[in-house]
Formats: structure tokens, sequence, C-alpha cells
């Protein structure tokens, strides 16, 4: 096919307009799959085909790239534009560009991967951050002696190079790599995971946030964030609210006088109790209360009434709504709760001394 007007054109801006051209009509095709991945995904973010159109948005260009650099150096060589320094650096070049292509595909494929399940699976979403930085120094790192070696570097020295200084470099990184571990460690023993309620020893109380490779962060009620580093979580001792089950029992202290009906008190204390877990939101109905005695106190008879919520936070809640129906039914059925009351023994204290003192 013969096109009026390229024949007069020099050979530079000949070669200048193919490559553009291919260029172009890569870009075109790498845009034309992404759309078409995402449209194969559906609505949703998080399908396999947009985690896959994600992922490859940057390596295509890349590799566009690399195949126009390709180009180039074929077509300066076959009109003989192509100085041998020009070629070799043109071809390692274009070489470098599309391992750089695959390994950043690499790379983000399995970001986004770890990413995608983490919701789906409880050891993902509590490891997602810690796995997602072993995959991407595994990928880079992996990535980097690939580059190495298509270059024609020797990996031997290299790699003997790395085990004459790991020792220093285990010392020098040794907070890190201490808290590194013992991220690993709260993954794999799970005392706790990312949504749970836990008590730190120091005091704090708060939900996990996130359990990244250096540092697991709480949300504490007030909003605000407590950063705790692997290393010093790992050897503290945690309460954890959530841990088998976010059920948790709520001790309710009640004090009724002396004179009082204990069996009527014990009854009358029920009915509220298992009303207030039937009616409340976040009460358990099925769990089976109970009412303990236990201390005949200077005013009052002391008793616990237990009562069971869906989760820690939730306690508050359903005591405050159980204290003010069981102050209601006190007064409708007569049952005193005591003020504070000092007896003085006067006769004891007008004791006579004994005889001859």
């Amino acid at each position: 096919m013969h096109f009026a007007g390229l024949d007069t054109l020099p050979p530079w801006a000949m070669i200048a307009l193919i490559v553009l051209g291919f260029a172009l009509t890569m870009l075109l095709l790498r845009y034309a799959l992404l759309a078409y991945l995402r449209r194969a995904g559906g609505s949703g973010t998080r399908s396999f085909s947009a985690t896959l159109a994600e992922s490859l948005r940057l390596p295509l260009t890349l590799l566009a790239l690399a195949v126009s650099l390709f180009l180039l150096d074929q077509l300066l060589v076959l009109f003989g534009h192509a100085p041998a320094r020009l070629h070799l650096g043109l071809g390692v070049t274009a070489k470098i560009v599309l391992l750089a292509a695959l390994i950043v595909f690499a790379d983000n494929l399995a970001f986004r991967l770890i990413k995608h399940y983490a919701a789906r699976s409880d050891v993902l979403r509590t490891s997602h951050a810690i796995l997602a930085g072993v995959a991407r120094v595994v990928v880079l790192g992996l990535g980097l002696l690939i580059v190495l070696g298509s270059l024609g570097i020797s990996l031997t020295p290299i790699i003997a190079s790395l085990g004459i200084t790991s020792r220093a470099v285990a010392l020098a990184l040794q907070p890190t790599l201490e808290n590194f571990f013992s991220g690993v460690q709260l993954v794999i023993d799970k005392p706790i995971r990312v949504g749970d309620f836990v008590e730190l020893e120091s005091g704090e109380q708060g939900f996990v946030e996130k359990i990244g490779w250096r540092s697991t962060w709480i949300k504490m009620l007030p909003n605000n964030i407590v950063i705790m580093p692997n290393g010093t979580l790992s050897k503290s001792r945690i309460i954890n609210y959530y841990y088998p089950v976010p059920e948790l029992s709520v001790p309710v202290d009640v004090g009724v006088h002396y004179n009082s009906d204990l069996e009527h008190v014990e009854r009358v204390t029920l009915e509220v109790a298992r009303e207030i877990l039937r009616t409340h939101k976040w009460g358990v109905p099925e769990y089976n209360t109970f009412v303990v005695f236990h201390t005949f106190d200077s005013s009052s008879i002391n008793f616990t009434v237990m009562l069971r919520t869906r989760e820690y936070f939730n306690r508050f809640f359903i005591k405050s709504e159980f204290i003010k129906a069981l102050h209601r039914r006190y007064a409708e059925e007569g049952i005193v709760i005591p003020y504070p009351i000092r007896a003085i023994n006067t006769t004891q204290e007008r004791a006579d001394p004994p005889a001859g003192g």
C-alpha cells in the first residue's frame, strides 16, 4: 500500500510516526481491556474482574512502553540508524521496563487479592496488613533478583554479601523485627481479632481497628486511637471481651431492707430481669437469669442479679434499664431499698467502769 507524501519523509520521522502510532494503538487496547474487565465485574467494586482491572492499569502502560521501545530498536536497526551503544541501551531499557511491568502486576495483584478476600475470611481480616506486607517484600525481592540476573549481574556475590551483613542488619532492626514477628504471632495465635473489644494491661479499652506489621491500633470509646507496638502487646495481659463469644454477663448489686420477705424479693426481681432480657434490644432472652443473696450489710441484705447482654459495650444500657424498671417495681410492691443506717449503742457507751477502777 502506498501513501502519498510518506516517501518524502526522512527516516527518523517515519520511525517516530510508526512508533507513536503503535504506542497509541497499545494504549487504546489497554483502555478497551480495562473497560471490558470493569463491565464484566458488574457494579460491585470487589469483584475479581474489578480487582484484576485495577492491578493491570500501570503494568499495561509499562508493557506498551516496553513494546514500543523494542519496536523503536528494531526500526532503527532496519533503517540503519542504530549505533551499537544505542541498540544495546534500548534493548536493556525495554527489558527492564517489561520486567518492571510483570513485577508491578504481581505486586498489585497479590496486594489487592488479599484485600479483596479479607472481608470474607476471619483470618485475612485480622492479618491482611501483615500478609500484604510479606507478599510485597517477597515479590519485590524476587523481582529485583530477576532484574539483576537479566542484566547479567552475578547473584552469588550479592547473596554472599547479604549473608554476611544480615547479622548487622538484624541487630540494627531488632525492634522492628521483634514487632513484625510479634504481629505474626498475634495473627497465628489469634488472642485478638479485628473488631474485638479488648482491655489492655494499662487499663485502656477499645475495639481492635487494625493489626499491622509493626503495631496494633485500638479505637477507644472516646473515639481516639491507642497505637501499641506488637512486641509490647504480645507480652502484656489482654482481656478480650469478644472471646470466645461477644455475649457477656452483667452483674447488678442490689440491697433491700432487713424486714423484707426475701422470697418475694427474689420472685419480683427475677420477673423484672426476665422482662428486660426479653424486651431490650441488647438483651439475651434465652439466658436463665438468677439471684444470689450474699451479704448481711450494715443497713441492708445485699444480693446480685445476673443479666446477659449481646456484647460488652451494651452492658451500660441494659443495666440502666434494669435499675429503672426494678426501682419502679419495688415501689409498686412495697419493697424498701434502705438508706445507709448507722446504729449507736448508747447503753454500751454509758457502761460504768469496773469497780475499783
